[in-house]
């Protein structure tokens, strides 16, 4: 179930509350291994970059604040019963089946959509802030490694490509993948608790892994746009259900 990203009350339940209660059920199970999927926005800005593990951790929004709380659980298992876990955090996952929709819509999408439909992409702010975006293959398999591999046990590990780039750089290169470089660009005010800088030092997912991210930005948005074009709905049709403001009037959890 996909849920609002900005009720503090559903994040705790789902990311905190709900994340302890499957570890205490896969202990109570003897499940070989819990491998929980956290988040770069449990970082908050970067105070350095590339960002370590190590990087202090001050979310800026209820949903990286109620992750980090699953982080700290899924730690403590491990620290306090020798329970098996591994806490993985994604930078910025986008592909085939991402969100454009409601108050979790992403800005891969959003801008994608909107360029295919003629429309302006909007920016929230100077468009400055900057992302590290991993194609969501690699993500998986970044992923399914941190399940198989024995050295990821206890460790905290980043996900992510170590490559940042500019939200209005990012708007340049979605309007060039969907064949309209001249695509207008539109501006409003910035999105509150917006992280302002995010890009991994995956390092550790390197040498504990073997993580190594196979698709490009420039390929995996080529591949996200030829998905969107197979699906038999246009991208006007599959606007009527975005909200620009998304964190205004958040919409109900709905199945993914």
């Amino acid at each position: 179930m996909r849920h609002s990203i900005h009720d503090p009350e559903e994040n705790h339940a789902v990311n905190a509350t709900a994340t302890l209660d499957l570890l205490r059920i896969s202990r109570e199970r003897n499940v070989g291994r819990f491998v929980y999927v956290s988040s770069s926005e449990v970082y908050g800005t970067a105070r350095w970059a590339p960002m370590t593990e190590q990087h202090p951790t001050f979310p800026m929004t209820v949903y990286g604040a109620a992750k980090l709380a699953g982080d700290c659980y899924t730690r403590a298992f491990f620290e306090t019963y020798g329970y098996p876990t591994v806490v993985v955090r994604p930078f910025n996952a986008f592909g085939p089946r991402c969100h454009h929709e409601g108050d979790s819509g992403e800005v891969i999408p959003k801008f994608m959509l909107r360029s295919m439909a003629n429309q302006p992409m909007v920016v929230f702010g100077d468009g400055t802030q900057t992302r590290d975006f991993t194609y969501v293959d690699d993500t998986a398999a970044g992923i399914q490694l941190a399940g198989t591999q024995e050295a990821a046990v206890g460790r905290t590990i980043n996900l992510g490509c170590g490559s940042e780039i500019t939200i209005n750089d990012l708007a340049r290169a979605i309007a060039q993948v969907t064949g309209r470089p001249e695509a207008e660009i539109s501006r409003i005010e910035p999105r509150p608790g917006d992280v302002l800088r995010l890009c991994a030092d995956a390092t550790q997912a390197l040498e504990i892994l073997g993580f190594q991210p196979r698709t490009s930005l420039r390929d995996g948005l080529q591949k996200l746009s030829d998905w969107y074009r197979s699906q038999g709905t246009t991208a006007e049709e599959l606007l009527q259900a975005e909200t620009v403001r998304n964190w205004e009037n958040p919409g109900p959890a709905r199945g993914r």
